[in-house]
C-alpha cells in the first residue's frame, strides 16, 4: 500500500539520496533508459485523434514523459482496470481494487504513431521488465500494463513485445501485461500535471526528471520543451 503521505515520505529519502550520489554521478534514477529497435509492425495511421492508455508505475512521471512527446494532445493521470466505484486514490492505494495507475494518451497519428508511444513508453518512462514494481512504489496498482483501445493495437503491442524479447534489448523478459481497455476514470485534480507542478520535489527529482532528460537525448525528434499541461487543455476548451 502506498498513500499520497508514504510517497512523499519515500520521495524525501530518495531525494537526500540523490543529493548524495549526485556529487559522484551523472544523471541518476530509480529506472535507466534502455535504447530500443522501433516496432516492425506500427498501427496505421487513420484521420482523427487516437487514444492509447498505458500504466508504468506512478503516474506523475508517465504522465510528464507523453506531456513533452509531440503529437500527444492530452494525457491525463488515472485509473484503469478496475471499477468506477473503486477509481479514487486512497482506494486504488490499497492495491486490492484491479486498477493501474495509467495514463490517457489522446494523439494525432500524422505526428506520432501508436508504435512511437509504445517505444517511448518501454524505453523511458518505465522498466518494462518488472511487474508490480517501480522505483520505490510496490504493489499492483503500480503495474506495467498496455490497455488497448483497439483490436489492432493490442495486435501490435503484441508483436512489439515479442520483437524486443527476440532482440534480448533487456536483461530480463518482459513482464508487461496486455489486454482490452474497459474503461479508464481520471484522477483526482491534484494528481494532473504533478511533474510540472512540484519540479523541485524530491520524488519528482530522483524518480520523473531523469525520464524526460531521457526523452529529450533519446527522441530528440519527438520531444517538445514546452508541456501539454491537463490545466492548459481545460482552460482553452
Amino acid at each position: 500500500m502506498r498513500s499520497l503521505f508514504s510517497r512523499l515520505t519515500l520521495a524525501a529519502a530518495a531525494g537526500a539520496l540523490a543529493v548524495t550520489t549526485a556529487l559522484t554521478a551523472p544523471t541518476f534514477a530509480s529506472e535507466e533508459a534502455v535504447v530500443i529497435p522501433a516496432p516492425a509492425a506500427d498501427a496505421q495511421a487513420a484521420d482523427g485523434m487516437q487514444t492509447a492508455v498505458i500504466a508504468g508505475g506512478c503516474f506523475w512521471g508517465v504522465q510528464g514523459v507523453y506531456q513533452h512527446t509531440k503529437g500527444v494532445i492530452s494525457a491525463v493521470s488515472g485509473y484503469a482496470g478496475g471499477n468506477k466505484a473503486s477509481a479514487n486514490y486512497n482506494a486504488v492505494s490499497s492495491g486490492s481494487t484491479g486498477h493501474a495507475e495509467a495514463v490517457e494518451i489522446k494523439y494525432d497519428p500524422k505526428q506520432v504513431s501508436y508504435g512511437k508511444i509504445l517505444q517511448i513508453y518501454f524505453s523511458v518512462a518505465h522498466d518494462p521488465t518488472q511487474l508490480n514494481r517501480q522505483g520505490p512504489d510496490t504493489g499492483t496498482q503500480y503495474r506495467s500494463e498496455i490497455f488497448a483501445t483497439t483490436p489492432e493495437q493490442k495486435k501490435v503491442a503484441e508483436a512489439y513485445i515479442a520483437q524486443l524479447n527476440a532482440a534480448k534489448v533487456y536483461k530480463k523478459p518482459i513482464a508487461t501485461k496486455l489486454g482490452m481497455l474497459q474503461a479508464f476514470y481520471p484522477a483526482e485534480a491534484y494528481h494532473q500535471d504533478y511533474l510540472t507542478l512540484h519540479p523541485n520535489q524530491p520524488y519528482i527529482v530522483y524518480n520523473d526528471l531523469p525520464k524526460i532528460e531521457n526523452l529529450k537525448k533519446i527522441f530528440a525528434e519527438n520531444y517538445i520543451e514546452k508541456p501539454t499541461l491537463v490545466n492548459a487543455a481545460k482552460a482553452t476548451n
